[in-house]
């Protein structure tokens, strides 16, 4: 591994340390609903010792009827709006959350490359969703640039990184 890929892989492992961190203070779980990143969340969660204390479970729901089948996510969506979209991710966090004890899900699907883009989403596209079992889901679409490698790591990046927002709000009274 080259020093850059190294120093990245370390920042990134730190930040899934401080979304341990954060959730552990609220005393939540994680689960990961992915596609594209092929379950490399929930790979640089489990390489934190302890984190069985708030990492729940992790799908990788990769070809369409995986996540009709384990995620429950409705067919017509994927039908509708294919399966790198908004409302598909949205659909996964809540079959994790409903198929879960989680507290907390992010959830995943993108084009990561080389081939598979589209002029409407090109390689690079990533939809991203993350949910409260309280309540409330927000949705993204981010491009990230470069090979299949980049695109991926960027992805699991931003995914914790939404987490470690949303645990980070102040709780509501």
């Amino acid at each position: 591994m080259t020093g850059a890929l190294r120093e990245e892989a370390d920042k990134d492992l730190a930040l899934a340390r401080q979304v341990g961190e954060v959730l552990s203070q609220r005393g939540w779980t994680l689960a990961t609903a992915e596609s594209c990143t092929g379950g490399g969340m929930a790979a640089l969660i489990t390489e934190i010792p302890g984190c069985s204390h708030w990492f729940d479970r992790a799908w990788v729901t990769y070809s369409n009827h995986s996540k009709v089948t384990l995620l429950g996510v409705p067919e017509a969506l994927i039908e509708a709006f294919g399966a790198v979209s908004e409302p598909v991710v949205c659909a996964m966090v809540e079959g994790a959350l409903k198929f879960s004890r989680a507290d907390i899900v992010v959830a995943v699907s993108g084009v990561a490359g080389p081939g598979g883009g589209t002029a409407h989403k090109p390689v690079g596209t990533v939809c991203l969703a993350w949910g409260e079992r309280q309540g409330g889901v927000r949705t993204d679409t981010f491009w990230f640039p470069g090979d299949r490698q980049a695109i991926r790591a960027a992805a699991i990046a931003r995914g914790l990184l939404g987490v470690w927002e949303w645990a980070s709000k102040p709780a509501l009274a």
